[in-house]
């Protein structure tokens, strides 16, 4: 690559494609550092000392890092050069996995998991930065090709994680993701063009901004509320899909590690998802990707209980969850990545923070009905949430969805 590539300023134009598949690469590797902990929370606990109720703790802290990062750091991304801002917030991360990967007190490692998700932020100001990278009709070829590789990043974490762990230990995951971001953070500082942005607002007007945008912007509103519902599914699926593993299909955890591997593939859908966007059909792909994930859970729970054919339609139900959130969260950043260059950070980062609260929520509601009601009652809950989902959708009047 000329010497001199990174030295000029960023406009939009065709993107090299090393530098696409670069930033898919580097979105795969920070995303996956906030779900390394959730097949582990058991062997974290037990080393650390920390109790079954506090052991929520470890994924809930890294959880909230990330989302105080969204709305205090991502927003910077319309202030700051961008490549000095993804520099400094993934220093924050190695440091953060590194004390995790050494640390022998649980408040220590809580703290570490908090500055984690607060670190991991810099995934969603690379995200806005390869939207400018391109002229609109190749944007959402662009950041659909991004996004895959962050979904792939945060499928391959858990069973990487799980297969780390068995193999050296829980520690050893957190040092090489330490040392793997470490050797990303130097080179992304020279390879990346630099982008300054046109904005010269405060940092406290920044912030106020970002209400004023929530408030009016009903395409942000719309399409916040849509992939809530279905990250939310996502996250309850995901949730839960691993005790009904154990409990009705006795897989070990390399037998889950390796089921979650094969779930991987949906995240395929989101290069098409873009493409599809960028021809103007919008509507039809959103639809189908709310349809997909409703679908999926019909597959679900419909599955036999601890039969062949059952593990099957699960793993059938996992792909599809997948491909249909991974298709819709490209759809709708593309869509808001159309309002204008100089509010993209901010709108990320509100769209993220409100499906990411979405996300964390069915989490949680996934474990309890599934403590209280089993897999039936899960899968009545799960398959209500992309419903909904298409229920707002066609709310929308066909103009205001054919203009997002």
């Amino acid at each position: 690559m000329p010497s001199t590539f990174t030295n000029l300023p960023l406009t939009e134009a065709a993107a090299p494609r090393w530098l696409v598949v670069l930033l898919a690469a580097a979105c795969g590797l920070i995303g996956a550092n906030l779900y390394y902990a959730q097949p582990l929370i058991g062997p974290i606990s037990e080393s650390l000392g920390l109790s079954s109720r506090a052991a929520g703790l470890i994924v809930t802290m890294s959880q909230l890092g990330y989302g105080l990062g969204l709305l205090f750091v991502v927003p910077l991304g319309d202030l700051i050069e961008n490549r000095r801002l993804i520099s400094t917030i993934l220093s924050v991360a190695v440091l953060a996995l590194l004390g995790a990967s050494v640390c022998r007190w649980p408040s220590m490692f809580l703290a570490a998991a908090l500055l984690i998700g607060f670190g991991s932020v810099a995934v969603q100001v690379l995200v806005p930065y390869a939207a400018h990278l391109v002229s609109q009709d190749m944007r959402g070829r662009v950041v659909g090709n991004v996004m895959s590789g962050l979904m792939l990043g945060i499928m391959l974490a858990r069973p990487v994680s799980s297969l780390v762990a068995d193999l050296l230990s829980w520690r050893a995951v957190f040092m090489m993701s330490s040392a793997l971001i470490a050797c990303l953070t130097v080179f992304l500082a020279i390879v990346l063009p630099a982008r300054q942005p046109s904005g010269r607002l405060r940092y406290h007007t920044l912030l106020t901004s970002m209400f004023h945008l929530l408030r009016d912007n009903r395409v942000l509103q719309r399409r916040s509320l849509y992939h809530a519902f279905l990250f939310g599914t996502f996250s309850l699926y995901w949730t839960v899909v691993p005790l009904v593993l154990t409990d009705r299909y006795h897989l070990s955890q390399k037998g889950i590690a390796l089921f979650a591997l094969v779930g991987v593939a949906g995240a395929v859908s989101a290069p098409f998802a873009g493409r599809a966007a960028d021809r103007g059909w919008t509507t039809a792909a959103t639809f189908s990707s709310m349809i997909t994930v409703a679908a999926a859970l019909v597959i679900g729970a419909n599955a036999p209980y601890g039969s062949p054919v059952g593990l099957v339609m699960l793993l059938v139900a996992a792909i599809l969850v997948d491909a249909g959130v991974a298709a819709h969260f490209v759809l709708g950043q593309r869509a808001m990545f159309l309002l204008g260059a100089d509010i993209r950070s901010r709108l990320n980062g509100l769209y993220m923070a409100i499906f990411f609260s979405g996300g964390a929520l069915c989490s949680a509601l996934g474990g309890w009905a599934y403590a209280h009601g089993g897999w039936g009652l899960t899968m009545r809950v799960a398959v209500a949430l992309p419903l909904l989902a298409i229920a707002c959708y066609l709310t929308e009047s066909w103009d205001s969805r054919v203009r997002d």
